[in-house]
């Protein structure tokens, strides 16, 4: 029928004849260009695929099977690609250990992606591998598949690690470390950095690094430093900084440049290292090698120097007797006698600094020893001066020649005399004190133990700091010519350490001056038996605020240090308006004030009673390196304060604290 129709169709024209073929040819013209089209995009996607620097894997997504692999992770995993191809993904050795591979692909197939951002691999001949895992499910050629990428993230994963220890050692750094950027606002700081300034991360950042900078150094020392490390250039050096709450600490400082890649500078860090400690260590070290090496050169000159005098002294004696009374000579050889014994005395106090005198030590009573004293000592001091006498009740005894305390006595009485000018009080104190191991840690040249302390006081003119270094120096006098030797304590300091002890002295300018010895107490074994003490806790804070007043840096460090490991919080100033603005600007409750009582500017008890105008409920402990009698006496604080007497140990501290926070 349709050959029919086509046979009753009338014939084409020419012109559509020609119109048809043009149509004809257009359209296969056009399906070459779509085939071609196509070829050229497989062979894109194939280069594509080929040369990827991340792993590919094409699987049937009916069946879970590889039916494509690209070149980069048949070399990242060791497989070649017949052990690709053909194979469902959990029959592969890299893959076939995770135990997830099946479900991963059920999940596939519901939800059509899957992600991993950290999947542990194996090579085919052992090796670890993390890789990052992505698959995809969509249509080609009406056919379902699954393309999974593989990225290798060993590297940036060993490199993320490598970071993590780097940023885990400079947080557990010893050293504080901060950084800044070009103009010295501070970007990051440590946790050794808070411990050493008081300032938090919170409140440094974003500051300028200037916030640390202290008066002791001047315009010029900065200027060089600045100068130094913007050129590109390490700065090292010492310099000494200010923390948050105002006192100061000496540090060693290494500051390095940071340089992009075009060699401008976008970064200062810094590594810190407080040495102030360290310093005043050394110090006393130093001290204490100097004053050895001058007691073994006295010992040795005294030796000599005695038996020169023998002579001396024996011709001399022999010559007057010789010498009628009346004779001209007779006065001379008398001054000569006079002036060897006058030198034997200064050679036996020689003697006594080098530890090299001969005594006899015996078990004795303190109180009884130094009241036998007494009477001989108020005549050599004079009718005008005060003398107290404050003995402790229930001393523990000593063990020392008699006759080295009546030397000890004799030096510091007169040279408390000579301090008061004319009229004026010294008093003379002993009671029983122990140190622990914690105090002796913190403090050179002490010994734990048991001591009785022997204290004289005075109030005259007092020594300036510069003055006390020196003090137990042979032949250091700030006496006229003539009216000292410089030996007396120089004597008194061999003495003590000759028995075991040791002196602390406590001295202010236009106050007073405090000399306490401490000599170890003497318990006979074979008379005493040995009984152990009973262990005493340490009282810790119950979060209480304290306020810590005290013009001395080290001590005042000390206070802060053994205030905040008992659990305390701690403002800490070094002078009265220091703590004063401290207390305005602290909007919390100050439970305490520990005050020294003897301070530039006012003196603890007026502070206090500032302070308590500020806040009412504030508890005050004074502290004083004098005793409390003797400041009683001064007429700073009444009879009865709290009061604890420098220096302390962290559990006498503790227990004063504890008991005054008690007190209603």
């Amino acid at each position: 029928m349709s050959d029919i129709n086509a046979r009753n169709q009338p014939p084409l024209t020419n012109t559509e004849l020609h119109s048809r073929i043009a149509l004809l040819e257009k359209t296969l013209l056009e399906k070459e260009r779509a085939r071609e089209a196509l070829v050229h995009s497989e062979k894109r996607y194939r280069r594509l695929f080929e040369s990827a620097r991340d792993g590919i894997l094409i699987l049937d997504a009916d069946t879970g099977k590889v039916v494509d692999v690209n070149p980069y992770l048949m070399e990242l995993l060791g497989y070649s690609y017949d052990q690709f191809c053909g194979k469902h993904l959990w029959e592969i050795g890299a893959f076939k250990d995770i135990a997830a591979s099946k479900d991963a692909f059920n999940i596939l197939q519901d939800n059509e992606f899957i992600r991993y951002d950290d999947l542990p691999l194996e090579t085919h001949d052992g090796r670890p591998v993390a890789v990052e895992f992505v698959s995809n499910v969509y249509m080609v050629d009406q056919s379902r598949v699954i393309q999974c990428n593989i990225r290798d993230i060993t590297a940036h994963k060993r490199a993320k690690a490598e970071r993590q220890r780097l940023m885990a050692a400079i947080e557990q750094a010893g050293e504080g470390i901060v950084m800044t950027d070009a103009q010295a606002n501070i970007q990051f700081v440590n946790p050794a950095f808070e411990r050493m300034t008081g300032y938090s991360g919170a409140e440094a950042v974003g500051r300028n690094i200037r916030i640390l900078k202290s008066s002791e150094q001047d315009e010029l020392f900065y200027h060089q430093l600045w100068e130094t490390i913007s050129s590109g250039r390490i700065w090292s050096g010492r310099m000494i900084n200010k923390c948050q709450d105002g006192t100061c600490y000496t540090e060693e400082t290494t500051i390095s440049p940071v340089q992009d890649s075009a060699g401008q500078i976008v970064n200062y860090v810094a590594v810190n290292r407080d040495i102030t400690q360290q310093l005043l260590l050394e110090a006393q070290f130093q001290q204490a090698q100097k004053m050895e090496a001058i007691g073994l050169l006295a010992g040795g000159v005294a030796h000599d120097y005695n038996n020169m005098l023998g002579v001396i002294l024996g011709y001399a004696e022999l010559a007057l007797e010789k010498v009628a009374p009346t004779h001209s000579l007779h006065k001379d050889i008398e001054t000569i006698i006079t002036a060897a014994q006058r030198s034997a005395d200064i050679t036996r106090q020689l003697l006594t600094f080098a530890r090299k005198q001969t005594i006899v030590p015996v078990m004795l009573d303190l109180n009884q020893t130094v009241e036998s004293m007494l009477m001989m000592l108020r005549r050599l001091i004079g009718e005008d001066i005060d003398l107290a006498w404050l003995p402790r009740t229930g001393l523990l005894p000593i063990k020392m020649d008699p006759a080295q305390i009546d030397q000890i006595l004799a030096n510091l009485c007169v040279n408390a005399r000579d301090a008061l000018a004319g009229t004026g009080k010294i008093t003379i104190e002993t009671e029983n004190i122990t140190f622990d191991e914690a105090y002796c840690a913190d403090h050179f040249g002490f010994s734990e133990g048991k001591y009785v302390q022997l204290a004289v006081s005075d109030d005259g003119c007092g020594m300036p700091k510069e003055v006390i270094a020196h003090i137990f120096e042979p032949f250091f006098t700030t006496k006229e010519e003539g009216q000292g030797t410089g030996l007396g304590l120089s004597m008194v300091e061999g003495i003590v350490k000759q028995n075991n002890g040791f002196v602390n002295v406590y001295s202010e300018p236009g106050v007073g001056t405090t000399f306490s010895i401490y000599l170890p107490q003497y318990v006979d074994p074979a008379v005493v038996a040995d009984v152990p003490e009973p262990s005493v806790d340490i009282p810790l804070s119950h979060g209480e605020t304290v306020l810590v007043v005290e013009d001395e840096p080290a001590l005042l460090m000390m206070a802060k240090m053994m205030l905040r490991k008992l659990g305390y919080q701690v403002l800490a100033a070094g002078t009265p308006g220091e703590a004063i603005a401290l207390a305005e600007e602290h909007e919390g409750e100050i439970h305490l004030v520990i005050t020294d009582v003897v301070m530039p500017e006012m003196n603890g008890r007026h502070l206090a009673e500032w302070l308590q105008s500020l806040h009412p409920g504030m508890r005050i402990l004074f502290m004083s390196g004098y005793t409390a009698d003797v400041i009683a006496h001064r007429g700073v604080l009444e009879k009865g304060v709290n009061f604890i007497q420098k220096p302390f140990a962290i559990k006498d501290l503790a227990a004063k604290v504890r008991n005054v926070l008690r007190e209603k």
